[in-house]
């Protein structure tokens, strides 16, 4: 039998993960061979890695292992000619989406959100004005002109609102630093999709969208003029007001829910 590669997990692992079941112990070594042996999108997972008898397990939990990491998305399985298991592509996106997933379980504050994105927006947008490619300069205006006719109900203004993170969002997308992109993404996923930021949403405020349109095309001029220092101080700028708004558009809300407003 092939003696199995030990996982992360098997030195010293957190108390809570003492209990692992052997589907996800199988899947865990399954992925650290992959990161081992630096497989790449598209490679086959070799078929001697699969072998139930050399891994020491039953065809149940191998079977089991395989939907673990399908599920995380690190593998797809083919069939007929030419098929097998094959490394998948993991789209930012996709990850994003799921990490929201957890903590829309336990939903973060606003305040705590925010005491990110006071640092790390500042920072995307210096990275923007060193790096941003110029010819997707196109991209971030087109998001400005998305939201900037005046809306004619609530809804529209709530749909412009959404459509204004969008603009964070190229900045993020096209991140020089990836972590520094995926996570700002992940914030910016958050208050698309926590309900007490979707309530804050749904407040008409005609002025904050006339305020953010000229953050925003301040920050283009800065990006294209490639002065960091100066897109680092207009987004902190930025971020400082909306945590101001934010917070106390939350705090209303909390009143009003409680009947003290």
């Amino acid at each position: 039998m092939i003696e199995p590669r030990k996982s992360r997990h098997e030195f010293g692992p957190p108390l809570a993960e003492k209990k692992r079941k052997r589907p996800d112990i199988t899947a865990d070594r399954l992925r650290e061979r992959m990161i081992e042996d630096a497989l790449k999108p598209g490679d086959r997972i070799p078929a001697n890695w699969l072998d139930p008898e050399a891994l020491g397990i039953s065809r149940g939990t191998l079977r089991e292992a395989l939907k673990i990491l399908e599920f995380q998305g690190m593998i797809a399985t083919k069939t007929g000619p030419g098929g097998g298991v094959f490394v998948r592509q993991i789209e930012p996106s996709e990850a994003i989406q799921t990490v929201t997933n957890l903590f829309l379980q336990t939903p973060p504050s606003i305040a705590d959100i925010y005491a990110l994105r006071k640092k790390l927006e500042p920072e995307l947008a210096a990275d923007a004005a060193r790096d941003f490619p110029l010819d997707k300069i196109e991209e971030l205006q087109e998001t400005i002109r998305l939201y900037e006719a005046q809306p004619e109900t609530g809804e529209e203004e709530y749909i412009q609102r959404l459509a204004e993170l969008d603009f964070h969002a190229e900045l993020a997308r096209h991140a020089a630093n990836t972590v520094l992109g995926f996570t700002c993404g992940l914030l910016l996923n958050l208050l698309r999709d926590l309900a007490e930021c979707r309530a804050i949403y749904e407040t008409p405020n005609p002025g904050l969208r006339e305020t953010g349109i000229l953050y925003q095309i301040s920050l283009i001029r800065a990006i294209q003029a490639r002065d960091a220092e100066e897109a680092h101080r207009i987004m902190h700028e930025h971020m400082t007001e909306a945590e101001s708004y934010m917070l106390q558009r939350a705090e209303i809300n909390k009143k009003r829910i409680r009947g003290e407003a």
